[in-house]
């Protein structure tokens, strides 16, 4: 396969994922718009949900604001008893923010929501093609793992 030819297999992908992702999203918009949040504390809660505890000072830096604003963001998170802040024993000057059972129900929720969707589509494919597609997935997992650039760290 020349370089043209696997870009436009690339392209077709895209394209293809695109209405997939089209399929799944449907569901999201309703469970988002009950959690009642804005879209930065939504965007802590999500943070906190993929990558476990984190510092204020990371959160920030996945928000791309200041850890003022952060702060306040992550003070009306607490206020509703869905993300929790501690200090660390050791370095009072370090805080931890992770999810309250509160916080870890209504992600996991929407988590779930989203994973139901896809189930119901999955089920709709012959076995043949579940298995290249688990195969295909596996391998797009693997390059991934290879090419985190843009993760999150967890520290400073």
């Amino acid at each position: 396969m020349n370089k043209s030819q696997k870009e436009e297999l690339i392209e077709s992908i895209l394209q293809i994922s695109d209405r997939v992702f089209r399929e799944l999203l449907p569901i999201v918009p309703k469970e988002l718009l009950e959690l009642d949040l804005t879209m930065p504390q939504l965007k802590v809660v999500l943070l906190l949900f993929l990558n476990g505890p984190l510092r204020m000072s990371v959160l920030a830096s996945g928000l791309g604001v200041s850890l003022a604003t952060t702060t306040g963001v992550v003070d009306r998170l607490v206020e509703r008893g869905i993300i929790l802040r501690e200090s660390q024993p050791d370095d009072r000057r370090v805080v931890l923010c992770h999810l309250s059972d509160k916080g870890h129900k209504l992600t996991s929720g929407l988590w779930r929501s989203a994973r139901d969707r896809v189930r119901m589509l999955l089920k709709a494919i012959a076995p043949p093609q579940l298995a290249l597609l688990a195969e295909a997935l596996e391998s797009l997992s693997q390059a991934g793992i290879v090419t985190k650039e843009d993760a999150i760290p967890k520290t400073d």
